[in-house]
């Protein structure tokens, strides 16, 4: 598929595609005109990226991580980047935990029930 076609696919925009490509994240081939051209496989990498970026993982880290695809591959770098993430991650929801559990007290004792 084309880039266009893998942006609207995953709702990126064709800059963040190309984005992606320059660090090392998407790696399309090239036709003989040099038009970038995305196996379907493209879609779901995208998804992951931008759910990564989405939770703060640094794109170099992500490109770390690009090349894991079976247990057997995964080198010691890239296991200490999934380490580090994970608790990166980890205290993050620890910390938003115990604001919920704050804001959650607050509407106690001011007699309404948080939303769920």
């Amino acid at each position: 598929m084309r880039i266009g076609e893998l942006a609207a696919a995953t709702g990126a925009t064709v800059r963040a595609l190309r984005y992606y490509e320059e660090q090392g994240l998407l790696r399309p081939e090239r036709t003989a005109s040099g038009q970038r051209v995305y196996a379907q496989d493209a879609v779901d990498q995208v998804v992951w990226i931008r759910t990564l970026l989405r939770n703060g993982l640094p794109s170099r880290a992500i490109a770390k991580l690009r090349r894991c695809r079976s247990a057997e591959e995964i080198t010691p770098e890239q296991r200490a980047v999934i380490y580090e993430e994970h608790a990166r991650i980890e205290a993050e929801y620890q910390a938003a935990a115990a604001t919920r559990d704050r804001f959650a007290s607050v509407l106690a004792f001011i007699g309404d029930e948080p939303a769920d």
